[in-house]
């Protein structure tokens, strides 16, 4: 019997031994799929997965920067697209966050424009018209509810003083479209698809941010910057100026900082190839890694960045 038993676990062993070995597989979280997260985190996912060895990623559909932030830190997900203040209201336990989660940057992607949309022909010319009105200010877990609540309420407009939806990008736009709502908020990249398919086919403006509404939200929120919007940016939609924040891929401050490395070299070496597809990854360049102030990168990134520079 004892013969028995040990040829048999030999015969288990040298099959165990046969079997070829199985990538790690990982997720990369990033918004809905109207958005310009969902693309460019299949980019990303496309080009990690093809040049890391034994690593296969595919993109996730999720509610955006809070949800992919959370899932980051708690292990869910291996990176994740977000808007920077986000990250920075995580990193230190502010609300949402119910603690400081354990998270870091990668590096710096683009700047995402915080966008109030209104039909053409509507009432409302400022900021300060939005109260009592219907306003979309995004899905539940995402960056541009986020947004969208902090900029308001430093302007002095709290939810109350609307009647506020949560509504994600394809139904804001399709909300305006219909006449449900009376505006709605997506904090996305200039030029971002759920708008510029909605100027094609309606009238729709873009509301501007007065020069000392942009000068409170910047003092307020140091991550947001002032953007200049020039006319035309989308089908008839006049020029308009607002805050703008940077958006980072978010990662685990504890993830091994090999892969971090790798996964930072691998993307900054295809970005040509990224830039194909996506053309607000036209600002995700190396001087622009650390654009987000308040937390520093991940040491792999640094390490990376640092090389770059002493080239």
């Amino acid at each position: 019997m004892y013969q028995s038993i040990k040829r048999g676990l030999l015969v288990l062993a040298a099959t165990l031994f046969a079997l070829p070995a199985f990538s790690a597989s990982y997720t990369i979280g990033t918004g809905s799929q109207s958005g310009t997260y969902y693309p460019l985190g299949g980019m990303l996912a496309k080009v990690w997965s093809e040049n890391i060895p034994d690593f296969n990623m595919r993109a996730e559909v999720t509610a955006a920067s809070v949800e992919n932030t959370i899932k980051v830190a708690t292990g869910k997900q291996l990176v994740g697209v977000s808007q920077g203040n986000v990250v920075l209201q995580a990193a230190n336990g502010q609300k949402p966050f119910p603690r400081k989660m354990g998270v870091s940057v990668l590096f710096a992607l683009y700047p995402n424009v915080v966008q109030f949309i209104v039909p053409a022909d509507s009432d409302i010319h400022s900021i300060q018209d939005l109260k009592g009105k219907k306003v979309s200010l995004g899905a539940p877990g995402s960056g541009t509810r986020v947004s969208a609540t902090n900029i308001l309420q430093t302007l002095g407009i709290s939810t109350s003083d609307i009647r506020a939806q949560s509504l994600n990008y394809t139904a804001t736009t399709n909300a305006i479209a219909n006449g449900q709502i009376d505006a709605g908020v997506i904090v996305g990249s200039l030029g971002v698809g759920a708008i510029t398919e909605l100027a094609l086919t309606h009238d729709v403006r873009i509301l501007s941010f007065t020069a000392d509404e942009l000068k409170k939200i910047t003092a307020a929120n140091p991550s947001y910057i002032e953007q200049d919007v020039p006319q035309n940016s989308y089908n008839k939609v006049p020029a308009f100026k607002a805050p703008a924040v940077w958006n980072v891929l978010v990662v685990n401050k504890n993830l091994d900082n090999k892969l971090a490395y790798q996964m930072t070299k691998i993307a900054f070496e295809h970005m040509d190839e990224i830039r194909k597809v996506i053309n607000v990854t036209q600002f995700t360049t190396i001087d622009n890694m650390n654009k987000l102030n308040g937390i520093a990168l991940h040491p792999g990134a640094e390490k990376y960045r640092q090389e770059q520079f002493a080239k």
